[in-house]
């Protein structure tokens, strides 16, 4: 009859090498052969333990005897008994010291310590200890490398040391008859500088080789303890997965110890014994999982400093020209108009680093992926763990772990790197508990802010390595940035825009702003005629309404068509060169020329200008992204709906910098940035840069209102220009159709025509006969006047007129605004 199969549950690695040992066949045959040995087997373990105790016992008992032997040593054998030879106090004095262990305990100490090793005897307790430990539990001290060491140390260089240190009596016992013969035998043969030499050797060989397996590991603990924390040891998580596994499918003694217990015990005895091994297994893996090296990095601290920030180099200290003699007296704004949010030093918690590590170590396990090193970059909200996977494992098959990894680390946001571009390795960002709050003064006030030769410098946050970020807007060359509502867009453009400001003078830079909230950038009014831009017949520098945008729109487009003949004419390729040759004087102002600012376009809520004026807005934005950048004009725009008829594919081509904030969805991810990782960000200012290839993780630096409301203060406080500097003047078409619109011709069923087109988009004069049962010379008078009101584009034969009007939306207010002359009428 064949046995019924008991199931257990053992860890996963056990199950692989037990079904490959499995030979059901032989089995049978064993396990027939062997059943009368299980009580021997368990005679054997009872012995083992009984005499690993002895062990035990005895290494006390040995220790005892050696310190009192060496203590009473010294009291029965006065210094001034000097009459006797050396290796007659070796052979006689035995007999004379009494110790606290009795004859036996003597006449031992006298053989271990006088005729044998002196102080290295206490070795030999050590050894009697290990011996019994391995016995009783079945645990090693040491490993093989240090046993050597020990017994090198204890059995040869301590005999050798002590005996040329203490060569009379009675201190000679330190160092034994064996180091009395050794110095005897080493000085005839090296002398005493060579004996010198080689106890300088030996434990600094012991001690290069230590530090060369162990230097990284241990620097690293060295630089945790400095700041006042140990790393826990590693934490006991039940993290294995368990499987239903038979007792015939186990090895044969496994079997036999099995089947005993059944008999002799009681049900839940058993099961108390196979927790206690499952217990062990675990045990046993982590301790392995403990082994992998472990190194943090420490956090960058990067000074900040309290001086103002000194504008670009304006091509040249001695060059002929200076623009910002127009505003001679201008300051830069001082860095103290900001506030120092959070703290600038990161501080470690070793315990999270080391709960993580174990965690992450256990959970590849539980799949079968090995790891060998493992290297913590600590930031101000994430840490970075890079693990090198052993040889032969699939990258993709850890990347496929990332919601498994959420689950173990109980943490949302997990993102993991699968390689590190220009590294062999593999990295998993994992958000702190405790995040750090970046404030834009540390970045300021940074070496690398502040020392940058950069044309348009910018600082956007801290990296996960704690380094201030800081670019060139000028290199990238515009930038798009997306993000769900409340996640740090706004912030994100504060913090570009205040960077700009601590940097540049008025005569090098102005901002276009396009608000179309109304209440994002009010605040930067105050610097209007300073550093704004806007059309000659506008009143406000922050443009909120849609046709303004338009206009402002292909204003700059003629502003670019202009500086592109300014760049012909001076035959140079790009602005820097081209200003450059003016502060040189190498071009005649009475020709034309002039020195040429940079120019900011930044827009806020870029999906509702879409949503309002469509097409009317994307070409000259297309245009501008395409031409613009060597004529120093850049582009900054924002949206929260990063979906594709809001950012379409145009746009994305001459966007190479993205910034994304967090979104709500994977598709909302790969939108901005043509691939995943920003749906699992944790918002506040956490996100990920774009720049072509490589993406980077940062966490915006944070500006407060009252921040920015000081800065603006500061500079709007001071001598400006007589008005803002003006953009060309922009002929609108739609305006001029709409004088020729007269209204008090207009059909009665002209709304209503123009809301079933804007409907259906589609221009088409037999689509109004349908839906309105209209002739067709009425049909086609409607056309003609929606045309002359601008809704529909011209006759273009057989297809059907362009749809200039995106919604409904946007058509009541063209219908508004093309009624409001009749209404002042």
């Amino acid at each position: 009859m064949p046995k019924k199969s008991n199931k257990l549950k053992i860890p996963e690695e056990k199950v692989d090498k037990k079904v490959e040992k499995k030979t059901s066949s032989k089995r049978k045959t064993v396990k027939k052969k062997k059943s009368n040995t299980k009580r021997n087997f368990n005679f054997d373990i009872k012995y083992q333990r009984v005499l690993g105790f002895f062990f035990l016992l005895f290494s006390i008992y040995i220790l005892l005897s050696i310190s009192s032997f060496i203590v009473n040593w010294f009291e029965a054998n006065p210094s001034d008994e000097l009459s006797k030879t050396i290796s007659s106090y070796f052979s006689d004095h035995a007999k004379q010291v009494e110790v606290w262990t009795g004859k036996f305990g003597s006449i031992l100490s006298s053989y271990i310590v006088l005729k044998g090793f002196g102080l290295g005897a206490f070795f030999i307790p050590l050894l009697f200890l290990a011996i019994g430990f391995k016995l009783l539990i079945n645990s090693a001290l040491f490993k093989t490398w240090t046993w050597f060491q020990l017994i090198t140390i204890s059995f040869l260089w301590i005999p050798v040391l002590f005996n040329m240190i203490f060569p009379d009596h009675p201190e000679n016992i330190l160092g034994g008859l064996l180091g009395h013969h050794l110095n005897i035998w080493l000085a005839n043969y090296i002398g005493k500088v060579g004996m010198i030499f080689s106890l300088i050797f030996v434990p600094a060989v012991f001690i290069l080789i230590d530090y060369q397996f162990n230097f990284r590991r241990n620097k690293k603990k060295k630089e945790i303890e400095s700041d006042n924390k140990t790393v826990s040891t590693v934490s006991k998580d039940d993290l294995y997965n368990t499987v239903e596994f038979s007792v015939k499918d186990a090895d044969e003694e496994n079997d036999l110890l099995f089947e005993e217990e059944k008999k002799d015990k009681p049900s839940n005895t058993f099961k108390i014994e196979l927790d206690t091994a499952v217990k062990k297994e675990k045990q046993k893996n982590e301790e392995k999982s403990s082994e992998i090296e472990f190194t943090v990095e420490k956090p960058k601290e990067e000074k900040v400093s309290e001086d103002k920030v000194k504008p670009g180099e304006h091509f040249g200290v001695d060059s002929e020209y200076d623009p910002t003699l127009d505003l001679p007296n201008f300051k830069m704004p001082p860095i103290n108009l900001l506030e120092e949010n959070g703290s600038e030093n990161i501080e470690i918690d070793s315990e999270e680093l080391e709960r993580n590590k174990v965690k992450i170590v256990n959970t590849l396990k539980n799949y079968s992926i090995e790891i060998t090193k493992i290297k913590a970059t600590i930031g101000p909200t994430v840490t970075l763990y890079e693990i090198v996977p052993a040889p032969g494992v699939r990258i993709s098959k850890i990347k496929n772990l990332e919601d498994d990894i959420a689950l173990n680390l109980a943490a949302m946001g997990i993102r993991i790197i699968a390689p590190i571009p220009g590294k062999g390795t593999v990295g998993i960002e994992v958000p702190n508990k405790n995040p750090n709050t970046v404030s834009m003064r540390s970045i300021i006030g940074s070496d690398r802010f502040r020392n940058s030769k950069y044309e348009l410098p910018f600082g956007l946050g801290k990296t996960i390595a704690n380094e201030s970020f800081v670019a060139d807007l000028t290199k990238m060359p515009h930038i798009l940035m997306a993000g769900a509502t409340g996640q740090g867009k706004s912030v994100g453009l504060n913090a570009i825009i205040a960077s700009l400001l601590y940097t540049k003078h008025p005569a090098e830079l102005k901002f276009v702003m396009v608000d179309p909230k109304k209440v994002e950038l009010t605040l930067f009014s105050r610097i209007e005629r300073h550093y704004l831009a806007k059309l000659p017949d506008s009143e406000e520098a922050i443009i909120t309404d849609t046709r303004k945008v338009v206009r402002t729109l292909n204003s700059l487009g003629i502003e670019m068509d202009h500086r592109y003949e300014l760049l012909k004419d001076a035959q140079v390729r790009n602005l820097k060169e081209y200003n450059r040759k003016f502060i040189a004087r190498k071009l005649n102002p009475n020709q034309g020329h002039k020195y040429l600012p940079y120019i900011v376009l930044v827009i806020d809520e870029f999906a509702d200008l879409i949503m309002t004026a469509g097409k009317e807005v994307e070409n000259p934005i297309t245009r501008l992204a395409q031409l613009a950048r060597a004529v120093g004009i850049h582009l900054i725009i924002a949206t929260q709906r990063p979906s594709v008829n809001i950012i379409t594919g145009t746009i994305k081509a001459n966007f190479p910098a993205r910034i994304a904030f967090r979104v709500i969805s994977k598709v909302d991810s790969r939108t901005i940035l043509d691939s995943g990782g920003a749906d699992q960000l944790i918002g506040r200012g956490d996100m990920l840069l774009s720049t072509g290839s490589d993406i980077t993780r940062l966490q915006c630096a944070f500006i407060d209102t009252p921040e920015v409301d000081k800065l603006t203060e500061y500079i709007g406080s001071q001598r400006a220009y007589p008005d803002a500097f003006f953009l060309p003047e922009y002929e609108d078409e739609e305006l001029d159709k709409k004088a020729e619109y007269n209204a008090e011709e207009r059909d009665e069923l002209l709304e209503d025509a123009a809301y079933i087109i804007v409907q259906n988009q589609q221009g088409s004069t037999s689509l109004l006969q349908r839906k309105l049962k209209l002739g067709y010379n009425r049909a086609g008078r409607i056309i003609d006047q929606l045309e002359a009101a601008g809704i529909v584009g011209p006759f273009e034969g057989s297809k059907a007129r362009e749809v200039r009007v995106a919604n409904e939306m946007a058509l009541e207010q063209f219908l508004k605004d093309l009624n409001s002359p009749n209404d002042e009428n």
